[in-house]
């Protein structure tokens, strides 16, 4: 089973400017520290990192930094999105899953989600993967879900585009017929861009076929967390 990630948001900031000690740092966790963090930066921290870091902003991992809520209330989030990356790395394994901030950066391979060649229809293989994914997202329904589709470099860029667009499509019409709430979903044709792999070999190609998904706390779960981070 791979390892969840943690991004905690202090990489390019002076921890010594956030926390009274060095000692106060090594004796927090990751989601404390983000905590801390954003009563400092907040949202515009979380803005700032969301345009710089990962896909030029542009895909999961951008969102999800985009979206810090940050303070005591960030905190809370981050236990919630803690759990619910531990459920969806227990439902499938073979899935990339990243906590980042306050949400999820979770991603697809080729392995959990195919499409046949050139097709945006969903194989027997995707949908299986899906339907595991399918409790966990309603266990967890105070969540907006964006979801990337994209492609490797073959083939034309409008084509990949339009391509990319329609498999994120289908990715989220499956989700939307198991029962979970439409309105919760985006989805966005990435194509070619932001590759995590060359294009120059069959395996970083296969790599590059993949579905993000961003997750991230909705206005609901924002505000049962402000309210909470008050009493």
């Amino acid at each position: 089973m791979k390892k969840i990630t943690t991004y905690v948001l202090i990489a390019t900031i002076s921890l010594s400017s956030l926390f009274s000690s060095c000692d106060a740092v090594k004796n927090t966790n990751d989601t404390q520290r983000g905590a801390g963090i954003g009563a400092v930066a907040g949202g515009v921290l979380g803005a700032v990192l969301g345009n710089n870091l990962g896909h030029g902003g542009n895909g999961a991992l951008g969102a999800v930094l985009g979206g810090v809520l940050g303070g005591v209330a960030g905190g809370v989030i981050g236990n919630k999105m803690d759990r619910q990356a531990r459920e969806i790395q227990t439902a499938l394994p073979g899935a990339q899953v990243e906590r980042v901030g306050e949400g999820i950066k979770l991603t697809l391979g080729e392995n959990s989600v195919r499409f046949d060649t050139n097709k945006s229809t969903l194989t027997p293989t995707a949908k299986a993967n899906l339907d595991k994914l399918v409790p966990v997202f309603q266990s967890y329904a105070d969540t907006d879900i964006v979801i990337y589709g994209y492609t490797d470099n073959t083939g034309a860029v409008d084509h990949n585009l339009t391509l990319s667009e329609q498999r994120a499509a289908s990715v989220k019409a499956y989700l939307a017929s198991k029962g979970l709430n439409v309105a919760r979903f985006t989805n966005k044709g990435m194509g070619i861009a932001d590759p995590v792999a060359t294009n120059d070999t069959p395996e970083g190609r296969t790599q590059n076929r993949r579905v993000e998904f961003a997750i991230v706390a909705n206005d609901k779960m924002k505000q049962e967390a402000q309210k909470e981070a008050g009493r």
